[in-house]
């Protein structure tokens, strides 16, 4: 059974039941203030949702792309670490819960507790699980919590941070994820894929670094970031499907969106970081693709893959933003670690 996939649909059926009857106005309202809190810039140290029909435009508008970006930024994690998984899960400003849909997703027989300081979210992320069908969700503890400076944790294995840093502080996001940092194993932060997004990360990154965790993706290792500030921002892409109920709270009419976000997944245990990392979509030309890469040893590089590297060749025209590089399994398919990675 593909677990990841089954979570992604028990949370369609869960929103569209739970959210049929919602007003389209009242609910396009609340999603036009949280897209101004979510990409602006006032940060509030308060909670953003205040009301039932609050969260239940968050649940609609951002659910579904919060779950994908996690569930990338997790797959990233069993990838540099396959044999481990997580006993106990703390979701930090988790609100209506999407980052514990996608941990749940992603391994099975954890226990997951929700901390959130707006009850409404943990009210409602409390029914959605209700109606999930699955064990994790299900047995998830709801606290309410303020999240920030003075936040107190208990040891626990893996710790989710996402689309939170962004609504604290200068100094509570700092108190924040030193304390995620002292009380987990792995911790999983994601922001939105802006230069602020990214800006946060990349403090967060340093300040896990510095307490002596280990990065364990998107880079392929623990070093500087080789982006010179205020050049580029590093980001990634998750494709998100869309229900008939999402494209009317979001006034769009295609099935899908694409959910740009920032990550890092930090560890105290030992992991296996890829080699390189697709940090552009590949471009595909005549005979060639080209492919933007951060890698181990040697910062930023463009390579080029041709028809003469056979397999490799065509496992390049298939690469992802976001992926790793080479694939797993084609380390050796007629080029050198060097030659991977060559512009």
């Amino acid at each position: 059974m593909n677990v990841t996939l089954s979570t992604a649909e028990a949370l369609r059926a869960a929103l569209a039941g739970l959210l049929d009857g919602l007003p389209p106005k009242q609910a396009a309202q609340a999603v036009d203030r949280l897209i101004a809190n979510y990409r602006g810039t006032t940060p509030t140290d308060a909670p953003v949702l205040r009301d039932r029909s609050d969260v239940a435009a968050y649940a609609a508008y951002r659910m579904p792309a919060t779950f994908e970006a996690v569930r990338s930024a997790l797959a990233a994690l069993r990838e540099a670490a396959p044999e481990w998984s997580p006993v106990t899960h703390t979701d930090i400003g988790g609100g209506t819960g999407a980052a514990s849909w996608a941990v749940a997703g992603a391994w099975e027989g954890h226990r997951t507790v929700v901390l959130d300081w707006a009850e409404p979210a943990l009210v409602l992320g409390r029914e959605l699980a209700e109606a999930s069908g699955i064990e994790a969700l299900r047995t998830a503890d709801w606290r309410r919590a303020r999240i920030g400076t003075g936040l107190e944790l208990d040891p626990t294995d893996l710790v989710t941070v996402s689309y939170v840093l962004g609504e604290l502080t200068a100094a509570a996001r700092t108190a924040l994820v030193d304390t995620a940092a002292a009380a987990a194993q792995a911790v999983v932060i994601v922001e939105p894929g802006t230069p602020d997004g990214y800006a946060r990360i990349i403090e967060a990154r340093d300040r896990l670094i510095g307490v002596g965790l280990t990065v364990a993706a998107p880079c392929p290792h623990s070093e500087a970031c080789p982006i010179e500030p205020g050049t580029d921002w590093c980001h990634f892409s998750a494709r998100v499907s869309r229900s008939s109920l999402h494209r009317q709270v979001k006034g769009g009419s295609l099935p899908y969106e694409d959910e740009k976000f920032s990550y890092v997944v930090a560890t105290r245990f030992a992991t296996e970081p890829v080699l390189a990392r697709v940090t552009r979509k590949p471009q595909i030309r005549k005979g060639q693709v080209l492919l933007d890469l951060c890698t181990r040893d040697e910062a930023l590089k463009r390579s080029t893959v041709t028809k003469r590297h056979g397999e490799l060749y065509r496992a390049a025209r298939d690469i992802a933003w976001g992926d790793a590089w080479p694939p797993p399994g084609q380390e050796d398919q007629g080029m050198s670690p060097a030659d991977h990675l060559r512009p």
